[in-house]
């Protein structure tokens, strides 16, 4: 297991800015032997993504999954900063802990770093650390979490002194595991302190002691001793200073409450007192029904309910710590830990506070954006069976069954079908012993698993994540986390999934990717042993090649598929536009989603037909069927490589018509593989991923220097820029929105942007500065395009702006070939088209968006979002008006959605006049091979043809037949 060691850290470095103190951590992995020079490329490239800085003066820089490659050993190397770095998301840094991870070895290490990420002082402490022992043990420190909860409660218990009522708060902090034998003779040997109005205290400290403070009150309310009244007494375990937040908050009480209410309260009122609750502090109470509890979903629309309010509204789990957290803060939220069917207690004060408490416990009924049933006080846990599906008739063989196109290409292989499991237990057991050795022999069992698959995988990405997961299962913070959850009476199947469900959301809410990340691996590891507890056989994938079938996939899933094996992807639910079907066209994947509940029938090793053009599945077809197929893959597999060797041609159909074919990017730094992969410019680039990498919007310097990086790149072929596309569905942490009903609906796009229009200044001012002649005088051609247009107003309104920076700008400054132009993606701009063609310089048709808000489907929409299909021929009749409008004018116009590389969309855009086609880049190639096959008069035709059809499946029918 790698660890962090004195001979890892370099202490005293200097560098004179962020970009500097990167390339030292690069020459240290490199001088080390753990990296080659390559590697320089993948730390910058993942600064780029979204900075690395990870709290309390610490930064992670680390490379991208593509620069594995240059990696030659996993090791770490942390760079001491004395004086400090700023970082380019504004954060002073004083260490970096910089990677080279071959896989996730490096994760333990990383683990330990979030325990110094809230303490006081650590960052100081960093700076001005002498030694390298002195910093290795700074960053390895863990820091012990106060303990106060129902567990350290001792209530009415009949003592016959101070002395016994101290004993017994002392044997209740041991029982919990808090502290020690010594502990206890401690506490026996001195007497308690009077602390006046009926309140005592006993305390002992020591560096071996989890901080925690026992609560006890006696059954006799008449107890006396020394002639003080004995209501209440509080035994602390000290330990250093961590357990001064709980003597906070006993200073709160003792002034606040009066001991005889304290001694006469149950477990429930005890809690609430010590939270800080009085009787005229308005609460209430409200029950979690969410059937995973609060997770980051749910959990992000209650901050968003509570941060609506007019006061403050804090919330405490009644189970857990009497502490409340501000109902406003995701990470304190997330932090409760909260499952279904535990109580919250809401809390605030001050005007209206009646009412933000009604508002935020309504949304909490209503079960924050989810699907809840009330509770019923059955099996709570996140993986309980809640209910029996109805068998899904299968379908029928060598018959074609349609699901929505998601990923071109053609597989044939056996079908393996991943159904998600279903674990049902019981939530709380009697005996905790048995329960831990329960939970100690799954998780050996587990690891025994992992071990084998391990040892007979062939290396790579499957192996590497199998040995994390493997090591993932030695976590002691897990081990301990399930421990306490048993000890207070949970099952070992509730305590792990608690434990694992928990570690899961902390790691969700973490800034850096990479971590956030591993939450999908910590639940698989969870399910595994799961599964060993319930005696539940986890499906593991064939080792021949297959088409994968199951219910639907999120991103990190269709990431980690092993390509060499997955020949095709097959859904339940999603849509051509979902997470999933995008990242699969990246990776090459034929996919078909949308396609139905029967699919999850199909039987496991039944050969399949998947074609991901056509969206199409043929379960068990015939030999001939079959036969067809096996040629047609063949000559498929012959138009890929052609289209390759082919890839720097001009785009262009059989007869020589000209259609520009451009890539799509959310980062800078891929222009240059667009342009390797054939592209012609770039059709878009996603400018939000510069702000989402910053704590605050990034300077005209920051984001000149981005952009022009890309204009470098493309030499000269033109830079579409989308201008910053963030809002209530997709905020920026530094710009906050107001919660919304339909942020879908809301300030986004161009809306939102016009409200802060120094921050769209800024961008245009950089966008035009970025694109300046090159130093030979040669025009770096820049097209500027605004989304979210609704009508010709806002786009004068930027315009307005825009032409005023032309003046302001020197001329040998700033672009000299430059358009501002609009996307379509709302009906309105398509249906008002030709007073905006009037005034803009181009279109570029965002057919994702135009058509989710045209058909009025949620594009996520797991049941929905199948039917939200571009070849609508409503969808096409709003293109082909905006083309109409645009070329009377003399303007040009783009599509930039997913339709652009739609196989069977193709001539059917071409035919209707679209000037570009805008694609990911691994499709650029694929999309010039298309234009060959089809001369101008063809699309022409395919276009009418379209046009002509009153559904969306008549459409791609009749083209097929065509």
């Amino acid at each position: 297991m790698l660890t962090l060691g004195p001979h890892d850290i370099l202490p005293g470095c200097q560098a004179s800015d962020w970009h500097a103190a990167l390339d030292a951590a690069a020459d240290a992995l490199i001088e080390a032997g753990l990296a080659a020079p390559g590697y320089r490329d993948g730390l910058r490239a993942r600064e780029a993504q979204s900075s690395t800085y990870l709290g309390n003066a610490i930064a992670i820089p680390h490379g991208t999954p593509d620069s594995r490659e240059h990696v030659r050993q996993t090791g770490v190397r942390v760079l001491q900063f004395p004086d400090g770095v700023e970082w380019h998301d504004g954060h002073r840094v004083h260490v970096l802990v910089t990677i080279a991870a071959q896989n996730d070895e490096h994760l333990n290490i990383l683990r330990a770093l979030t325990h110094v990420l809230d303490r006081d002082g650590v960052a100081d402490a960093l700076a001005s650390a002498s030694s390298r022992e002195e910093i290795a043990a700074l960053l390895a420190k863990q820091v012990p979490t106060p303990k106060l909860d129902s567990q350290t409660l001792c209530l009415k218990f009949p003592a016959q002194g101070v002395r016994e009522l101290a004993l017994a708060a002392a044997a209740r902090l041991y029982q919990s595991d808090l502290v020690d034998n010594a502990f206890i003779a401690a506490i026996a040997e001195k007497p308690p302190m009077w602390l006046g109005n009926g309140y005592w205290l006993t305390s002992h400290a020591s560096a071996s002691l989890t901080p925690a403070l026992a609560l006890a009150t006696p059954a006799d309310a008449t107890l006396e001793d020394d002639g003080h009244p004995v209501h209440a007494l509080f035994c602390l375990a000290a330990n250093a200073d961590y357990h001064l937040p709980l003597l906070a908050q006993l200073d709160t009480l003792l002034e606040n409450v009066e001991s005889h209410t304290l001694a006469g309260a149950d477990t429930a009122r005890a809690l609430s007192l010590l939270a800080g609750e009085n009787a005229a502090t308005p609460t209430r109470r409200v029950r979690v029904l969410n059937p995973h509890g609060l997770h980051a979903r749910p959990a992000k629309q209650l901050v968003q309910v509570a941060r609506s309010q007019p006061v403050p509204v804090q919330v405490r789990l009644e189970e857990g710590s009497p502490a409340s957290v501000s109902a406003a803060s995701l990470t304190k939220v997330i932090g409760l830990g909260a499952r279904r069917g535990q109580w919250l207690t809401l809390s605030a004060t001050g005007d209206g506070a009646e009412a933000a408490l009604e508002a935020v416990v309504g949304a909490i009924e209503a079960g924050l954006g989810e699907k809840v049933t009330p509770f019923d006080g059955g099996i709570a846990a996140p993986t309980a069976l809640e209910h029996e599906e109805k068998a899904a008739p299968a379908l029928a063989p060598d018959t074609p069954h349609q699901g929505v196109a998601a990923s071109p290409g053609l597989a044939i292989a056996p079908v393996f079908v991943l159904r998600a499991p279903q674990f049902d237990y019981p939530e709380n057991a009697a005996d905790a012993d048995i329960e831990r050795e329960r939970l100690w022999q799954a998780i050996e069992q587990s690891k025994a698993q992992l071990g084998t698959l391990v040892r007979n995988a062939a290396g790579g990405d499957v192996a590497d994540i199998l040995s994390m997961h493997a090591e993932m299962l030695d976590d002691p913070e897990l081990h301990h986390a399930a421990k306490d959850a048993i000890s207070e009476g949970r099952s070992a199947e509730a305590g792990w999934w608690e434990a694992i469900d928990t570690a899961a959301h902390a790691q969700e809410m973490l800034a850096d990717r990479l971590l956030a990340e591993r939450a999908a691996d910590l639940r698989d590891v969870g399910r595994r042993v799961l599964s060993v507890l319930c005696n539940f056989e986890l499906p593991e994938p064939p080792a021949h090649p297959y088409i994968l079938v199951t219910e639907d996939v999120g991103p990190s899933d269709v990431a980690r598929l092993d390509t060499s094996k997955v020949k095709g992807l097959l859904t339940e639910r999603g849509g051509a536009t979902a997470h999933s079907a995008i990242l699969a066209r990246a990776l090459g994947i034929p996919a078909v989603v949308g396609a139905g509940r029967a699919v999850m029938a199909l039987g496991n090793a039944s050969m399949m037909i998947l074609d991901g053009d056509r969206g199409r599945v043929t379960p068990s077809p015939s030999e001939e069927r079959l036969s067809r197929a096996e040629q047609q893959l063949l000559d498929l597999q012959a138009r890929e490589a052609d289209a390759w060797e082919r890839r720097f041609e001009p785009a262009q159909t059989r007869d020589g018509h000209p259609v520009e074919v451009a890539a799509n990017l959310g980062n800078t730094l891929h222009a240059e593989d667009a342009v390797e992969r054939g592209a012609e410019g770039v059709g878009l680039l996603r400018t939000e991923f510069l702000f989402m990498a910053h704590s605050s919007a990034p300077d005209l310097a920051t984001q000149t220097a981005e952009y022009r990086q890309a204009l470098e790149a493309l030499a000269g072929r033109p830079l579409v820029a989308r201008t910053l596309d963030v809002g209530g569905d997709k905020p920026l942490p530094y710009w906050p929105v107001p919660q919304e009903d339909n942020p879908f609906l809301g300030l986004r796009g161009i809306r939102l942007a016009l409200t802060e229009p120094h921050v769209l200044e800024t961008q245009l001012r950089a966008l035009l500065m970025a694109a300046a002649p090159d130093a030979q005088g040669n025009a770096r051609p820049l097209r500027i395009m605004l989304p979210m247009v609704k009508d010709v107003a806002e786009f004068r309104a930027v315009r307005a702006i825009f032409d005023r920076l032309l003046t302001d700008i020197p001329e040998g400054e700033r672009a000299s070939n430059v358009q501002l132009g609009v996307m379509i993606e709302i009906p309105s701009s398509a249906l008002l088209a030709p007073s905006l063609a009037a005034e803009v310089d181009f279109f570029s048709i965002g057919t994702n968006d135009l058509t989710q808000y045209t058909l009025a489907i949620d594009r996520g929409h797991p049941a929905l979002s199948a039917d939200a299909d571009g070849l609508h021929p409503a969808v096409l009749r709003l293109i082909q008006m905006t083309v109409e409008a645009a070329h009377a004018q003399g303007k040009w116009v783009g599509v930039c959605g997913e339709l652009a590389s739609d196989a069977a969309a193709v001539p059917v855009l071409v035919g209707l006049g679209v000037d570009e086609l805008s694609v990911t880049a691994r499709q650029v190639p694929l999309v010039k091979a298309r234009l060959r096959e089809f001369d101008l008069d063809e699309a022409k035709r395919c276009a009418q043809l379209a046009l002509s059809m009153a559904t969306a499946g008549d459409v791609r029918d009749a083209l097929e037949a065509n």
